[in-house]
C-alpha cells in the first residue's frame, strides 16, 4: 500500500510539473505571437508620426514660397482653425501652429490639440535643408504625443524616381501615450519621396508619396516590433484620398523569433490591410 501511495504522488508531481510547464510555454508563446490588435496599434502611431511630419514639411513650403514672394502661393495643408505664427529671429524662421484645446480636424479626419513649433533656415538656397520640430502639449486624437524629430530636406534624383524631386529624411524619437494611460515609444528612420505634385506645389491635394525605412515600437508589457518596408515595395500615400492610410506598400514585422508581413493594398483609398501570420493571411481595419 505504501508503495501504491508513493507511486500516485509521484505520478501526480509529474502531472503539475507538465501542466505547469505547458503553462509557461503558451504564456511565452503568447508574449511572442504577433497579434492583429498589437498591428492595429502600430498602424495608429503611424498616422501620428506621418501627420506631424506632414505638417513640418508643409509649413516650411509655406514659408518658403512667402520668402519667394511666388505668384501663387501654396495652399497649406492646414484647416482654419489651426493659428499659425511666423518669426524670424537671426536666419532661424520658426512657424508655431496652435491648434487650440477645443480638437481642430486635419483634412484627413484626424483631430489635433496643442502647439507644434517648426523650425528651419531662412536661406532655401541650399541643397540641403534641416527642419526640426518640438511639441507643446500636443495631442492627436486624443493621444498625447512627445518628443522631436529632425528632417532633411532634399531636391535629388532616386531610384524610385529619376526626376528631381523633393526627398526628406525623418529621424523618428517619440513617446505616445494613450488615452488609457498606456505608454508606447518609437524610434526609427524613414525616407519619403514626393513623386508626383512637386511641380504644382500650390495644389497639396495632388501629392503622392512613396515611403521606406524602419522603425522600433515598444509596447507597455516591453515586448518591441521591429517593422521594415523595404525601398522595392514601399507605402504610397495619396494626400487626395484624405485618409492617414497607406493605400498600398508591404511592412516586414519581426517580435522575438515571430514574423509576419502587413499588405497596404493595390492603391484604393480605404482603410483596409491585410496581415500574413504563419502563412495565414487576414484583413484588418485599420485605425487612426
Amino acid at each position: 500500500m505504501k508503495n501504491k501511495i508513493l507511486l500516485f504522488a509521484a505520478l501526480l508531481a509529474i502531472t503539475f510539473f507538465i501542466g505547469c510547464n505547458n503553462e509557461s510555454v503558451s504564456e511565452e508563446a503568447a508574449q511572442n505571437a504577433i497579434t492583429v490588435d498589437e498591428t492595429v496599434v502600430n498602424s495608429e502611431i503611424d498616422a501620428t508620426v506621418d501627420d506631424v511630419s506632414f505638417i513640418a514639411e508643409d509649413q516650411f513650403e509655406v514659408q518658403k514660397s512667402s520668402a519667394a514672394k511666388t505668384s501663387t502661393p501654396i495652399k497649406s495643408m492646414l484647416p482654419l482653425c489651426a493659428t499659425v505664427t511666423s518669426v524670424l529671429t537671426n536666419d532661424t524662421w520658426t512657424r508655431t501652429i496652435d491648434f487650440g484645446t477645443q480638437g481642430c480636424a486635419l483634412p484627413n479626419g484626424n483631430v489635433l490639440k496643442g502647439k507644434i513649433s517648426i523650425s528651419f533656415s531662412k536661406n532655401f538656397s541650399t541643397p540641403i535643408r534641416t527642419i526640426t520640430y518640438k511639441l507643446e502639449g500636443f495631442y492627436h486624437n486624443d493621444k498625447l504625443i512627445e518628443g522631436s524629430k529632425t528632417i532633411t530636406h532634399e531636391l535629388k534624383t532616386s531610384d524610385l524616381l529619376e526626376a528631381i524631386h523633393p526627398v526628406t529624411t525623418h529621424s523618428i524619437d517619440v513617446k505616445v501615450t494613450f488615452p488609457d494611460g498606456k505608454i508606447y515609444t518609437r524610434i526609427g528612420t524613414r525616407v519619403r519621396e514626393m513623386v508626383e505634385g512637386f511641380a504644382t506645389f500650390a495644389n497639396w491635394e495632388d501629392n503622392v508619396f512613396k515611403v521606406w525605412g524602419y522603425d522600433i515600437t515598444t509596447f507597455p508589457n516591453g515586448s518591441k516590433y521591429t517593422r521594415t518596408i523595404q525601398k522595392t515595395t514601399p507605402l504610397l500615400i495619396k494626400m487626395s484620398c484624405k485618409m492617414p492610410f497607406p493605400v498600398s506598400g508591404i511592412v516586414e514585422i519581426v517580435k522575438n523569433d515571430a514574423t509576419a508581413t502587413l499588405d497596404y493594398g493595390n492603391g484604393e483609398c480605404d482603410k483596409l490591410a491585410t496581415i500574413t501570420i504563419n502563412g495565414v493571411t487576414k484583413e484588418i481595419v485599420l485605425r487612426k
